[in-house]
């Protein structure tokens, strides 16, 4: 089968930083499933595991991690999917990745491509879309109103203000979504330029504000003293002390993102903030007893994606799945100026 991968990590200007190669097919045991693979998108962790992972010594690290494709064979113990299902998922990164014509993923991380969206469309989506329902719904317990379900009206008495910080790129275009359709929160998110600035606006945030700028004097002059919730998706250490001046007492706090900085935990403790990480592998590498709600997770996404209640965050498309384009997107996402994701199709 066709793939890309690398044999020693190398910035992205070196020919050999990715390359074309041909690999085995793999073979579908247990509860994985055999997807043959038809479209994937790129995320800041390929970037950052690219320039980072060794493999073992003659292997090929093969990236990717998030793919569309069809299921051509289940293992013996598979319960959730049969051959021919359309799928989408995140993979697991401990596993060989997406970048191939195939590859095996475990069956209880994977979900129902939404019908209404085009391969490359879904393919933009899962990964993020698994982290922001997480950071929002696991990490910092909003309950999701979704159409089917009573109104949670205790949420709904309890002003909530949610301060999305970089809510123009990959998860926050999807965070951005949730917290306006399936939250009553007052939703803030940040953004630099025009165009991403307009970009969050369409996304459904009440109010946008520019992370270059000091945050507290933009927030009053929305006649927002403070908010209760902060979502950090890139530069913690860089606000960090803005983000605890403009929390509320007993506010939350979420990143994703691995500060280059330490951050000083003890200024939260005067007004008794909390700290929550994110990080969406973190089932599938500990084999978690609630592994499979990334499952339901998936599912759930695409019913919300099928009757419009979100839309796909696709914002480039760059092709087939091949190194040259993938060396382009890896490119692009380091330059830290993408709106919405950049997606690859076909080989």
């Amino acid at each position: 089968m066709k793939a890309t991968g690398y044999l020693q990590p190398q910035p992205i200007d070196k020919k050999e930083a990715l390359i074309d190669i041909e690999l085995p097919v793999p073979k579908a045991t247990g509860r994985d499933l055999l997807v043959n693979i038809r479209a994937v998108s790129v995320n800041p962790v390929d970037t950052k595991i690219r320039i980072s992972a060794t493999p073992e010594a003659g292997q090929y690290k093969i990236l990717g991690w998030d793919a569309v494709g069809e299921v051509v064979a289940v293992g013996e113990q598979t319960e959730l999917f049969t051959v021919g299902d359309q799928v989408w998922y995140a993979g697991d990164i401990t596993r060989a990745g997406s970048n191939a014509e195939f590859q095996l993923v475990d069956e209880r991380i994977v979900g129902k491509k939404p019908t209404s969206l085009s391969d490359a469309e879904a393919a933009a989506m899962p990964l993020t879309a698994i982290t922001a329902w997480e950071l929002l719904f696991a990490r910092l317990d909003f309950v999701p109103l979704l159409p089917d379900q009573e109104n949670q009206s205790a949420q709904a008495e309890q002003p909530r203000r949610l301060l999305i910080m970089g809510a123009a790129g990959g998860v926050g275009s999807i965070l951005t979504q949730l917290a306006a359709k399936l939250t009553n929160a007052t939703v803030i998110g940040t953004a630099s330029r025009p165009q991403s600035q307009a970009w969050v606006k369409t996304l459904g945030a009440d109010h946008v504000i520019n992370h270059h700028q000091p945050l507290l004097p933009q927030l009053n002059a929305l006649s927002i003293d403070d908010v209760t919730h902060v979502i950090s998706l890139t530069h913690t250490d860089q606000h960090f002390d803005q983000l605890v001046e403009v929390l509320a007492p007993q506010g939350k706090l979420a990143l994703i993102d691995d500060p280059k900085e330490n951050i000083d935990i003890k200024k939260l403790k005067l007004k008794s903030l909390s700290l929550h990480w994110e990080l969406m592998f973190t089932r599938s590498m500990f084999n978690t007893w609630d592994m499979q709600k990334q499952h339901d997770l998936l599912n759930t996404v695409a019913t919300l994606i099928d009757n419009g209640t979100i839309k796909t965050t696709l914002g480039e498309n760059y092709g087939t799945i091949n190194a040259s384009n993938l060396k382009r997107a890896h490119a692009h996402i380091e330059s830290q100026q993408s709106v919405g994701k950049v997606v690859l199709e076909g080989f």
